[in-house]
């Protein structure tokens, strides 16, 4: 996956100092073992560093100020082992500018009966020092994330690792580059949006470039990195040549590798993070991207077709929270509404990453049908089985909203031998009708991304931290 920032996330620890200097002592030492032994769990997948013990108002703004300029933090991570004055975060919180966790546990998770005296309850206030400290955040309106349970549980340090890749997603949302290539699709709404209120919002900054200019990376292509890429592709995919010559099959397919080298060089000569495509704009290229775009987004790039920026990003922004596993630009396509059968087949002529690939893909060369191209090489193959998440996002003018369903992915009932493209079936979970009634009201679109990794809370909290309207569909 194309490299990010080496993150980290910083603990802090509340307390104050009417407890005394040995109490602040047992306070620190506390923290430092959890931090250490929540790094030594492996089960978190960025390291968590012992920051302070904070006591004052000044120690807290001062920490949080640090946070917001140094890159290599992500969020913050809360702690109240004692008692906090509330009003000692006030200024921090409010200038903090990047997640943040407040994670209401324990440093024991039991109540010692035999032994507990008022010392231990000086030392252990959590129980009223996290009702002190979630109250000013609800007051300041933070809609930061709390977790409560015990730090050393599994499913509680499951959701610390959820929460930390959708903070660094968040992170890496303000550098998110999308290039399109021509304009989106003619007289097309759903992928029209505010490309300057997404950079505000989001930080997605959104360029137009000519095809032309991709033309002039294209015909630069070295023969010799093309022969290269082909040899590597033929030995992790089958290829299928069917009804075509060798010399058409090898062309072909070996112009796909042309044209990924070339919008791969394009992007990453300029910072680009994801791209676009336009079967109505193709002035100058012989074939409409699909080999090239399936690549790219298997190495993490995003991508939508037809001029759709907001997907293109918004699948670069979750393959970050996934980190590129199973996340995938899709388009419903198609309907199975057979009683016991309700499904969507989903695909997109050309362009799905093969990340979600159930079977060896193939590089199959076909007719297109649109763009009046040459025939474009691409992956063919069936998707998989299992719990997913199908996202999209839509401007309304007013607001972005961010909305998804829970679907149940399914392969395919029966092989299609005249649709050669990457293909995937799913359900919504709460049965067909429910799910697309909804999904139409809300006016989700037809472009998605489709993650058998991210879940719904996940997406709660990015929307959260983005002060951004959600609708899960239910």
């Amino acid at each position: 996956m194309k490299k990010m920032e080496d993150y980290e996330f910083w603990f802090i620890t509340g307390s104050q100092s009417l407890y005394g200097e040995e109490t602040l002592r047992s306070v620190k030492k506390d923290a430092k073992e959890i931090v250490d032994k929540l790094n030594a769990s492996k089960s978190l997948p960025y390291p968590v560093k012992f920051k302070l013990v904070a006591t004052t108002a000044d120690n807290i703004t001062e920490t949080m100020k640090e946070v917001n300029y140094n890159d290599k933090v992500a969020g913050v991570i809360t702690w109240m082992h004692t008692f906090s004055p509330a009003k000692n975060w006030i200024r921090g919180t409010k200038l903090l500018q990047k997640p943040l966790l407040h994670l209401a546990t324990q440093f024991l998770n039991n109540i010692p009966y035999d032994t507990i005296d008022f010392d231990y309850m000086n030392l252990n206030q959590s129980a009223h020092g996290d009702r002190e400290y979630a109250f000013i955040n609800a007051r300041l309106r933070k809609n930061n994330k709390i977790i409560s349970g015990y730090w050393g549980d599994t499913e509680v340090q499951k959701q610390i690792a959820k929460w930390m890749d959708v903070a660094v997603a968040y992170n890496e949302s303000f550098g998110i580059k999308v290039v399109t290539f021509a304009d989106k699709m003619r007289n097309v709404a759903v992928t029209d949006g505010d490309k300057v209120e997404a950079q505000i919002k989001f930080g997605w900054t959104v360029d137009y470039w000519g095809v032309g200019d991709l033309v002039e990376e294209v015909n630069a292509v070295s023969d010799s990195d093309i022969d290269d890429k082909y040899e590597e592709l033929s030995k992790e995919y089958d290829f299928v040549e069917g009804q075509n010559s060798s010399e058409k099959f090898e062309h072909n397919t070996k112009y796909q590798i042309r044209e990924y080298f070339a919008i791969k060089k394009f992007m990453d000569d300029r910072g680009y993070t994801a791209f676009t495509t336009n079967f109505e704009d193709l002035v100058g290229l012989e074939q409409l991207p699909g080999l090239a775009a399936q690549m790219l987004m298997a190495e993490g790039y995003g991508f939508a077709g037809e001029g759709d920026w907001k997907t293109a990003a918004l699948g670069r922004l979750l393959k970050i929270m996934a980190h590129n596993k199973q996340t995938v630009f899709m388009e419903d396509y198609t309907l199975d509404l057979r009683k016991g059968h309700e499904a969507i087949l989903g695909s997109h002529m050309l362009e799905v990453d093969p990340t979600i690939a159930s079977d060896k893909p193939r590089v199959e060369v076909h007719p297109l049908d649109i763009g009046d191209k040459d025939d474009p090489a691409r992956l063919v193959f069936t998707g998989m089985e299992g719990d997913a998440v199908d996202v999209t996002m839509a401007d309304y003018g007013d607001e972005f909203k961010l909305m998804s369903y829970d679907v149940t992915g399914n392969k395919p009932e029966a092989d299609t031998p005249h649709l050669p493209v990457a293909k995937q079936l799913w359900t919504p979970k709460e049965g067909w009708k429910q799910g697309a009634e909804g999904w139409l009201t809300i006016g989700g679109g037809h472009h998605t991304v489709l993650s058998f990794v991210i879940d719904s809370e996940q997406l709660q909290d990015l929307s959260n931290m983005f002060g951004l309207t959600y609708v899960d569909i239910k």
